[in-house]
């Protein structure tokens, strides 16, 4: 499973090659990676709906990490989507972009790239593991959203949908860590076994529901996903429709078959799964550029997800997946339809578009047939899943059911006159407006991926055994309440009752507010809602905050800042040391009698740096401090680290030589007040008592050699070669940290080395100060 997770991300590296050659041949190649996921994921469906199919790769064993993925049911019907209509996706990218697109030759690698790492998502069995994947479906869709980053619209929508996810993943991580501590594992089955409960658990559980909400664009977070919009059309099919949004509807149903029963979990799920369904339908039929009837669409649909992952029960999990799957198969083909429309005609705006039922027949019996899924018409997979959704809560009926199945209906009513609204917007024929001219005809490759993802919602609904097969393998994780809900089976005729009068009732009420379109429209456009107002409002709100905190703090005063850091340490750390611990009795002044004159040469020369005017000789004096400190590690046997103060000392002479050629040779501010110097002096004077008594209650706090240390003196002689201990560490046990200080050595080198080129403008100037032509130069 790694493997192939891995191998996307090597072939994307590699797709750019391709691409400069072809892009049609990029997108091609693409597709054949996902495609072979597909087929191995199908070739272990035997497995994945027993006991799973498990694999374990050491990450940083030391510290317990490791790479965890398991195949099961869930991940099964992910991979479908996220695989299957990925390469079919990318099959239909090869249409779609022109061989001179300028988005197509980092789309097909970025595509591919995502849908690795939403496989790595799916697959995943430890929750650290899924949050490593989950930021990286972030950064990914960022890059995609955000195209090339030249247009502003493009720019700010791809910023909008990072914050919000990477805060809701911030978020999860910390609920991660906590469910984890209270569980004793990270291992997601694990948890789902031996499910934890008390302590922290609600706070953990309400953190991870922040990071599912904000990844699957639910209230209030919700305006992410149709500002997206602007990314390409098939990156909005793949993205909004088959991968990224489901991510928060995974994490959900991953988790509910352990925490469903709890309040703390269910009651928001379902209270903004609902409310998400209803606003997101409800937007949708104000808009009139296709796909951002889609895209609020979308939302509503992952309304109805939530809702049906997380209300928990046998029969509302099988309904779970059978939408899961039905959304992929008819939002996909949709996206895919708008493409091909606006590649065809030049525009999406349904009040621009008429008759073009007529000119592309082939398409529109297309966008119908994944219409009426959409809207929940049978036989295809959408009637399916909708009326086992109706049925799982209607069969209870209780008042909580009650609520929630209403308010599904309600949803439904929208999502189906939104599904009309699609229909009659693209494809209908507007009365007063001629048709419209269709100036490229669909080739193959933008037709035959929207005709196979509308046929398998079709064989989906015909085969519904297939998907009680697969479904079953997840819901059977819950507890049925009773023998009717252990013996329901997801099919295409359930004879009459509630739930096949529920979706009568939502076609008919979805198309009669379809019928009075243009009241509604009006009603719906003018919601005094707007999230999207509540989202730039606060982050305005938090631009404002933070430059007057930063007016405020960053006063640009070195000594401010300085007394600021000295303020806290005294505050905090001097009560928190002399609590906690206790002066050593054997504490002496000193241990070698070479340690007094030099700690009394570096105090001297502390006192006479305060008090000195010349530039030159504060440096020196600073440089006095700097080897005075580098003897006493030399007195107390540390000559490797002796050696590293005294040239960093010499480097920072000569550094401050050159910079002082260019500088007034005296100090030229005026004095402080005598209040505020008596101030600095007690402060300094209590703050460097303070860090002189902390270092010396907690080195005495010491009994014992570190395990750490042992270490170090057991490896260094054979492990590094080195008796001296100190020089295995910096050598051989921090060699990256090492390195990267030679960089900041490298980095100041190159630093002096300029100074010392620029000392060429100073010939025959004696006050220092560089000419118009040297400052014109400097400037650019």
């Amino acid at each position: 499973m790694l493997a192939l997770v891995v191998a996307h991300l090597v072939v994307a590296l590699l797709l750019p090659l391709v691409s400069v050659r072809s892009h049609r041949t990029a997108f091609l190649v693409a597709a054949v990676l996902p495609a072979l996921t597909l087929v191995w994921a199908l070739a272990q469906s035997g497995v994945a709906l027993g006991p799973g199919l498990a694999e374990t790769t050491p990450w940083a064993p030391s510290l317990g990490l490791e790479l965890s993925f398991r195949l099961d049911a869930l991940a099964l019907a992910m991979i479908v989507l996220v695989s299957g209509l990925g390469a079919v996706i990318l099959v239909y990218s090869a249409g779609y972009f022109g061989p001179t697109s300028e988005e197509a030759t980092r789309s097909a690698a970025l595509v591919l790239t995502f849908a690795g790492v939403m496989l790595g998502l799916v697959l995943a069995d430890d929750l650290l593991t899924l949050y490593v994947f989950w930021e990286l479906t972030s950064i990914t869709s960022y890059l995609l959203v955000g195209q090339r980053g030249e247009k502003r619209e493009s720019r700010r929508a791809a910023l909008q949908a990072l914050l919000v996810t990477v805060l809701g993943g911030l978020s999860m991580l910390l609920g991660f860590v906590l469910l984890g501590e209270a569980a004793g594992t990270y291992r997601i089955s694990e948890i789902l076994a031996d499910p934890p409960r008390g302590g922290m658990v609600p706070v953990a559980l309400l953190l991870i529901l922040l990071g599912a909400f904000t990844k699957s664009a639910q209230l209030p977070f919700h305006p992410w996903l149709p500002a997206a919009m602007v990314a390409p059309t098939p990156v909005s099919a793949y993205l909004h429709a088959a991968s990224m949004v489901k991510a928060g509807v995974y994490l959900v149903a991953r988790l509910s078959p352990a925490f469903a029963d709890l309040a703390v979990w269910w009651v928001p799920v379902v209270a903004v799964g609902i409310g998400t369904m209803v606003v997101g339908g409800w937007r949708a039929l104000a808009e009139t550029d296709l796909k951002r009837v889609l895209a609020f669409g979308t939302v509503s649909q992952l309304g109805f997800l939530m809702v049906l992952f997380g209300a928990g029960g046998r029969i509302a999990a099988l309904a779970g997946i059978g939408m899961l799957l039905a959304h992929g198969l008819f939002k996909a083909p949709l996206f895919m339809i708008v493409g091909v429309i606006d590649h065809a005609t030049g525009t999406r705006d349904l009040r621009r578009l008429s008759g073009l039922r007529h000119s592309m027949p082939g398409v529109a019996a297309a966008g119908v047939l994944a219409a009426a899924s959409m809207a929940g018409l049978p036989p295809l997979i959408g009637f399916v899943g909708k009326e086992t959704a109706f049925a799982a809560f209607l069969d209870e009926g209780d008042s909580r059911s009650w609520a929630i199945a209403l308010g599904l209906l309600a949803g439904s009513v929208l999502t189906a006159a939104y599904s009309a609204r699609f229909v009659w917007g693209a494809f209908g024929a507007k009365a007063g407006k001629e048709p419209t001219p269709v100036h490229h005809a669909p080739g193959p490759l933008l037709t035959a991926p929207v005709w196979l993802c509308v046929v398998g919602g079709l064989a989906l609904g015909l085969a519904a055994p297939v998907v009680d097969a697969l479904a079953a393998g997840y819901a059977d994780r819950y507890v049925p309440a009773d023998a009717e809900q252990a013996g329901y089976e997801i099919a295409l005729w359930h004879g009459l009752g509630l739930p096949l009068l529920f979706s009568a009732i939502a076609i008919g009420g979805g198309l009669l507010l379809h019928r009075h379109r243009k009241r509604v429209r009006t009603l719906a456009y003018r919601s005094p809602f707007s999230a999207q107002n509540g989202y730039e409002n606060t982050v305005a709100g938090l631009e404002r905050v933070a430059v007057v905190v930063t007016g405020r703090s960053q006063v640009g005063s070195l000594p401010a800042y300085l007394a600021t850091i000295l303020v806290v340490v005294v505050v905090l750390l001097a009560p928190a040391t002399l609590a906690g611990g206790a002066w050593p009795a054997d504490q002496v002044l000193y241990h070698e009698i070479a340690q007094v004159p030099l700690g009394i040469a570096v105090v001297v020369a502390a006192i006479a740096v305060v008090r000195e005017r010349r530039r030159f000789t504060a440096v020196l004096l600073v440089g006095v401090i700097g080897y005075g400190v580098g003897g006493l590690f030399v007195v107390d046997g540390a000559p490797d680290l002796a050696l590293a103060q005294f040239l960093v000392e010499t480097l920072s002479l000569v550094a401050f030589v050159f910079v002082l050629r260019r500088l007034p040779s005296h100090f030229t501010e005026q004095p402080s007040p005598r209040r505020s110097q008596v101030f600095k002096a007690v402060l300094a004077g209590v703050g460097g008592i303070v860090v002189a008594g902390v270092a010396v209650v907690l080195s005495g706090a010491r009994v014992a050699p570190s395990s750490t240390s042992g270490q170090f003196v057991a490896l260094a002689p054979e492990g590094a070669g080195a008796d001296n201990v100190i020089a295995a560490i910096l050598v051989d046990f921090r060699a990256l940290d090492t390195v990267g200080e030679i960089g900041v050595l490298f980095v100041a080198a190159a630093g002096v080395a300029s100074l010392v080129l620029a000392t060429r403008y100073d010939r025959g100037r004696d006050s220092g100060q560089g000419t118009p032509r040297h400052e014109k130069d400097v400037l650019g």
